[in-house]
């Protein structure tokens, strides 16, 4: 292996370890962040703005990642096997796993630009792939990079699965908690008009602030 070669390896691997933290990061704020809609001492569009430049930074990486594979003269890995999955000669089904993925971040960065000439549920659908994409990014990486199975950087790897699988347990348990917004209102209609019916004799009484503003919500 030339010096060339070697330093194309070492910067591939690299940039893979720094992808996984990166997208490790994005997943999490995309998890835990998304119902609060802040952290603490960042107000709510600092969150955004963080979510935002770390996923930029990710594709960067990713971008870098992909590049230096392909350049790197120790094995044959075409342009083309980073794009269309399993056509590669040279692992096809793991480094397959890494074009799906790449696919998928594609399709995201595609219609987070065109968001505002779609419907927001088909937006939000294939914003889902974010949470498909990690996984394999991750079956990519052990597959493909047989220092990835040992040593530090397996460690590293559960480490990332393992928080990423608590931050999914935690985001479950309080949206299970937290009833749907429609419920909400039709709860505040149902405690409001127990409230305001009338006793026997007495005028009814006149419509509240907050019942106005629940069926207004419903207009």
């Amino acid at each position: 292996m030339s010096s060339s070669s070697t330093a194309l390896w070492y910067a591939s691997r690299a940039t893979g370890v720094v992808c996984l933290l990166l997208f490790t990061a994005v997943i999490l704020l995309g998890l835990l962040v998304s119902r609060q809609g802040k952290l603490p001492g960042l107000p709510k569009f600092g969150v955004v703005h963080l979510h935002r430049y770390l996923s930029l930074l990710g594709i960067a990486f990713l971008a870098i990642h992909v590049l230096t594979a392909v350049a790197d003269s120790y094995v044959n890995i075409s342009l083309a096997a980073a794009i269309i999955p399993f056509v590669s000669k040279y692992q096809p089904f793991w480094l397959g796993l890494g074009a799906v993925s790449i696919d998928l971040m594609i399709a995201i960065i595609v219609t987070s630009l065109v968001r505002s000439r779609i419907n927001r549920r088909t937006w939000r659908l294939v914003h889902w792939l974010a949470y498909a994409c990690w996984p394999i990014a991750i079956a990519h990486s052990i597959g493909a990079g047989p220092d990835v199975r040992h040593g530090p950087l397996l460690w590293l790897t559960l480490a990332c699965t393992a928080t990423v699988a608590v931050a999914i347990a935690v985001r479950t348990a309080a949206s299970q908690r937290t009833p749907a917004p429609d419920t909400q209102i039709r709860q505040l209609l149902a405690d409001q008009s127990t409230q305001l019916q009338p006793a026997r004799g007495d005028d009814p009484p006149r419509p509240s602030r907050i019942q106005n503003q629940t069926e207004a919500a419903y207009r």
